[in-house]
């Protein structure tokens, strides 16, 4: 039964991903981006990834699609002509990852992974939520706060420049 959902998200993904790139209608390839992103989500659930399907959506289906909309909007894009001529580009690396999948899946059972001993953690009657939220603010702290500084200071350095684009007040 999981197989058959894995394969019905791994179908929808596949299938709204090709129509990101192949509509013309910029609104449209934001509404297949969502559905992507909400059967990626339902994939990250298949795998016992809860917190993974849940950041999915908050981060990639809420925010940035919203973001990726107001661009659209703002921009006010028309159908756009200019990459007609890509498509055999496309086509050529399309057949190439197909290639690619279909040897490393024949490939699959040739060597064993090489697993460095030492490195399994055991999480005792935890969920996968409390594992990384453990994990994170013990092991990673110090890497996860210089990671929200460098945000903070692109967040910052966005206003910045959009204020002074935007005709913000003079400066002296």
């Amino acid at each position: 039964m999981e197989q058959a959902f894995f394969f019905y998200f791994a179908f929808v993904i596949a299938v709204t991903s090709v129509l990101v790139v192949a509509l013309r209608n910029p609104i449209y390839c934001t509404m297949a981006l969502l559905i992507m992103f909400v059967h990626v989500a339902g994939l990250y659930v298949t795998l016992h990834a809860e917190f993974l399907a849940a950041v999915q959506i908050i981060v990639y289906a809420g925010a940035i699609l919203v973001l990726y909309l107001f661009v659209v909007m703002l921009l006010n894009l028309k159908q756009d002509v200019r990459y007609h001529r890509q498509w055999p580009i496309a086509a050529a690396v399309g057949v190439t990852l197909v290639i690619e999948a279909i040897i490393l899946t024949a490939m699959k059972g040739w060597t064993a992974p090489a697993v460095a001993t030492g490195t399994e953690t055991a999480v005792s009657g935890s969920g996968n939520t409390e594992a990384i939220g453990d994990v994170l603010y013990t092991t990673y702290l110090f890497p996860f706060e210089v990671a929200s500084l460098i945000l903070l200071a692109a967040m910052i350095g966005a206003i910045v420049l959009a204020k002074k684009h935007m005709g913000g007040p003079a400066e002296s």
